[in-house]
């Protein structure tokens, strides 16, 4: 009998092993499920939508830097009305321009939530005339047009009372109900506060993205960051989220500046139209149509994705000048759209001096001119046989030829491409496809004498 007993347990050893093995193997693979549809989305549109648009100043940082008391920053929720606000006209924009996410503020550092939270009563529904949860219709309207769903959620709160700030602050306690928790310290109150807003996001919207901020404030462990993102997991295993959870992200997030360097693993540019996150019609240093575009694609050819920022106004309308611009960048993709979608990041440095493109399969190279061309068009160190060289949107075919190499050394010379023709060239990016015979073989030598003609 001690035999038996010994025989199962140790197979029920082995098999609890089997199972973690296994789980662990799931658990790799479950990265890359819950990323693939983040790879290859190319364009989301952040949107910062708070109090700072009713004055146009600094979203919550104007209290940071002291440029506003808390007192006169707070007030300007009198006149947060969302009253033009129409969450289906956003969305059914957004899937018209090509992206295919979008991410909603849901709370700045200020700590103002645009849903309906129970954990604090600095909320637009009891705070402003728009008296109503703003989150919820936004969620409906995205997945109604087959929209991935994004919430920023900043992980500080300028006005939770156990929360320490560098600017002077009334006593908000009325605001932040904290029954039962007295002997908790400040911190721990303030952990249980912000996780439970986090739940709230998750029970009532099931987001397939979390965008965090504000991680900088405070450390990993301070933050209980593990736990966040194993709990995060736990309640939706296909969920991601973005690298300001310090080391807990899925993904980096670069903003304003466009690395020079491709960036490793999945990644997005964020990036203003202007200077500033929220409306702020003061500022009209608004990016010229073109360099938005060129920066779109200079991202998705380094494998990223951008996300493009808007700030609504306080009534929920999006300002001409940013819909000129969505649209503008629409019209561009829609244009370019088998070279923007269903591709990849391009050739290495070297092989071409502009931004380039790979299909899935690597059967074909799409070069982004941002200049109209001179005498010719050059592409180097490409092994296969060419079928076909063509300027998307237009299928204008161009001639070429290859000068020099040595096919019998696998030197493959240069590819001398045809200028397009005048009226074929994009007043914005110009976008060749090279078509190939197989998947992409390239020349990355440094160059031998040709011992053998």
């Amino acid at each position: 009998m001690v035999t038996k007993i010994r025989v199962k347990s140790k197979l029920l050893i082995v098999f609890l092993l089997f199972c973690g093995i296994v789980n662990g193997q799931n658990n790799e693979s479950s990265y890359e499920e819950r990323m693939e549809w983040f790879k290859d989305a190319k364009l989301g549109v952040f949107i910062h939508w708070g109090y700072y648009g009713v004055n146009g100043i600094g979203e919550s940082w104007s209290m940071y830097h002291k440029k506003i008391s808390y007192e006169d920053y707070m007030m300007q929720g009198k006149q947060f009305t969302a009253e033009h606000y129409k969450p289906k006209e956003w969305a059914r924009l957004f899937k018209k321009i090509g992206a295919r996410y979008a991410i909603l503020t849901t709370k700045h550092h200020d700590g103002v939530a645009l849903w309906d939270t129970k954990l604090s009563k600095l909320n637009v529904i009891e705070k402003t005339p728009a008296k109503r949860d703003l989150v919820a219709p936004f969620v409906e309207a995205l997945r109604q047009e087959n929209l991935k769903v994004g919430l920023y959620y900043s992980l500080c709160d300028w006005s939770h009372p156990d929360y320490n700030v560098v600017f002077p602050r009334p006593n908000t306690q009325k605001n932040y109900p904290q029954k039962g928790q007295k002997e908790l310290s400040e911190w721990q109150r303030f952990v249980r506060f912000y996780k439970g807003q986090i739940k709230e996001l998750n029970d009532d919207f099931y987001p397939d993205l979390y965008w965090f901020d504000g991680d900088w404030e405070k450390s990993s462990e301070q933050w209980r960051a593990q736990s966040l993102k194993d709990s995060l997991l736990a309640w939706n295993p296909k969920t991601i989220v973005n690298s300001r959870l310090k080391t807990h992200g899925d993904y980096s997030t670069p903003e304003q500046g466009i690395p020079v360097v491709r960036p490793k693993g999945p990644w997005e540019f964020c990036m203003t139209m202007n200077d500033n996150w929220g409306y702020y019609p003061s500022d009209t240093n608004y990016k010229p149509i073109s360099q938005i575009i060129r920066t779109f694609v200079e991202v998705i050819a380094s494998g990223g994705n951008l996300l493009l920022n808007i700030g609504p106004k306080p009534d929920g309308t999006i300002a001409p000048e940013q819909m000129e611009r969505l649209e503008a960048l629409g019209d561009w993709i829609k244009k370019h759209e088998r070279a923007v979608f269903e591709t990849k990041a391009g050739l290495p440095y070297g092989h071409f001096y502009g931004p380039t493109l790979l299909n899935k399969d690597e059967t074909k190279i799409y070069l982004c001119l941002f200049d109209a061309p001179k005498n010719y068009i050059s592409l180097k160190g490409i092994q296969n046989k060419v079928k076909s060289i063509r300027v998307v949107g237009s299928n204008q075919e161009l001639s070429f030829v290859r000068n020099g190499g040595a096919a019998w050394n696998n030197i493959p010379g240069i590819l001398r491409i045809e200028i397009p023709e005048s009226r074929y060239l994009d007043d914005n990016v110009t976008v060749l496809e090279i078509e190939l015979e197989d998947a992409l073989k390239l020349y990355r030598g440094h160059g031998n004498a040709v011992e053998l003609n």
